[in-house]
């Protein structure tokens, strides 16, 4: 099969699985928006925010290290999984035992000392979803992506079902008359920790269902691939620690940041957050292409024209990227109305972030020059500069702008990180970029926004109209310039 035709359709199931699994799940933003007030909404967002970081932490970039050695031959691929397995199984269980036993002074640290419970049940979730990591990796390097998209879909199909049964009709039910027997099954003392219950029962489910890929992984641990994969794999920690810094410590920091009182800090967070969701279908697409990229990356590396692909990936992946930011920021109009009318405020914050994240994934294509030369200490340097410019400029923007200046932080970071991994690929594992081609259509993307709203303001036309103008001379310039080259490369 055509290499690019290769990665575009596993692209396309594993974006099957997060795009539609993960959009149907973003589709409880709106259950959450508009049931609860935005500080409740905020101690989610500040929860996912911790996650996200420990997420990171407690799989040890052994994903990775487990694609690079198996790729290798050296060792056998069973022994590989067997042996990132075993540490993260023992690594976990001593996660998980200590967040059970200092649950209260973690909560009291983090302002949440009536509900201690939350510390536990979400260090659970992280276990399983960090053992879990190893199954999907198997998956992944099997290129057993219909596995590996049921799964996901099973998860968050359960995950939303728990959120609409205890949210929606327990709740309801609880406030019609509470001595009924779903509404005995609210309580009011929970609250939004409804949300954690839900996501620890899939996760425990998807374990459940990820116990083949397992099973036979439990014996096989090797000494000295275990050194190796840890020399290899912990600068991937450090590269993905700060990855998830320059992401989502907005959302941890905002209540420590902003200059209000802690209820109005927390609902900041909270609309901050909620806005930071219709960001989505980038978020998705680059998830997506991460999970089939990293693989046929490391899988077509030794082929002859394996640099003048990756340049085309980047091409078009820039094509389809500018694509998603102009129909979210040309039809906002239309996306508002996923979140509730009280987190609206924020919406000036989508069009930066979307940029931010397209320049994200213009990094995700970068990166492979430290990957594929094993230079991951060097790349883990990038992404702490990419930390440090975040962390000062939080630190600088928010007290000032509010979670505005937490929004251009992210473009910032990005930015910089793009600049660096450009100019260090050029020297470790030059690819031949089209530059001209991907700045300009980002800034075809940034004019053709900018357009829209000059029609709107400045001529009067409907915004819907002149988004869809917008819009259809996008897609006029790439047939025109790329039309020929997507066709034949889908062939």
């Amino acid at each position: 099969m055509n290499p690019l035709k290769r990665l575009a359709s596993q692209t396309a199931v594993y974006g099957l699985s997060s795009i539609i699994g993960r959009f149907l799940n973003y589709l409880l933003v709106p259950l959450y928006t508009y049931t609860f007030a935005p500080a409740d909404y905020g101690v989610v967002a500040e929860f996912y925010a911790y996650m996200g970081l420990l997420a990171v932490l407690l799989v040890f970039g052994l994903e990775t290290g487990y694609f690079r050695f198996r790729s290798d031959g050296e060792f056998a691929a069973p022994v590989v999984l067997a042996t990132a397995l075993r540490f993260l199984i023992l690594a976990n269980g001593i996660f998980l035992l200590s967040a059970v036993v200092f649950q209260q002074p973690v909560a009291d640290l983090l302002r949440h000392a009536d509900h201690p419970e939350y510390i536990w049940w979400v260090a659970a979730i992280l276990a399983m979803d960090s053992v879990g990591a190893a199954a999907f990796a198997r998956l992944r390097a099997e290129n057993r992506a219909l596995r590996f998209a049921a799964v996901k879909l099973i998860e968050i199909g359960l995950n939303i079902g728990l959120n609409l049964f205890f949210i929606l009709l327990c709740r309801q039910a609880w406030e019609a008359d509470p001595s009924s027997a779903l509404g005995r099954l609210w309580n009011p003392a929970i609250g939004i920790g409804y949300v954690f219950l839900a996501n620890l029962a899939a996760s425990a489910l998807k374990l459940l269902l990820l116990t083949p890929q397992l099973w036979d992984a439990l014996t096989g641990f090797d000494r000295r691939l275990f050194k190796r994969m840890l020399r290899y794999s912990l600068p991937m920690v450090i590269i993905g620690m700060a990855g998830i810094v320059n992401e989502m410590l907005d959302r941890a920091a905002l209540k420590y940041l902003l200059p209000f009182d802690n209820a109005t800090n927390m609902a900041q967070l909270g609309i901050y957050s909620a806005c930071y969701k219709l960001s989505i279908l980038m978020t998705l697409f680059i998830q997506a292409f991460r999970y089939a990229g990293e693989p046929f990356f490391f899988a077509y590396a030794r082929q002859h024209d394996a640099k003048q692909l990756y340049a085309l990936v980047l091409n078009w992946f820039v094509i389809f990227c500018v694509f998603i930011f102009l129909l979210v920021t040309l039809y906002l109009d239309l996306f508002q109305y996923f979140v509730g009318a009280a987190y609206r405020e924020g919406l000036s914050v989508v069009p930066v972030l979307l940029l931010a994240n397209l320049l994200l994934g213009v990094y995700v294509n970068l990166s492979i020059w430290y990957k594929l030369t094993d230079r991951t200490l060097l790349g883990a340097w990038v992404a702490l500069t990419g930390a440090g410019i975040t962390i000062s400029m939080l630190w600088l923007l928010v007290p000032t702008f509010g979670y505005q200046g937490a929004a251009w932080a992210h473009l910032a970071c990005y930015s910089s990180m793009v600049a660096l991994s450009y100019g260090l690929g050029r020297r470790y594992y030059p690819v031949p970029y089209d530059l001209k081609r991907i700045f300009g259509y980002i800034a075809l993307g940034l004019v053709l926004f900018g357009a829209s709203h000059w029609l709107i303001e400045e001529l009067g036309w409907h915004a819907l109209l002149a988004g869809t103008l917008c819009m259809a001379a996008y897609l006029a310039v790439v047939a025109l310039l790329d039309g020929r080259g997507l066709l034949a490369g889908s062939a």
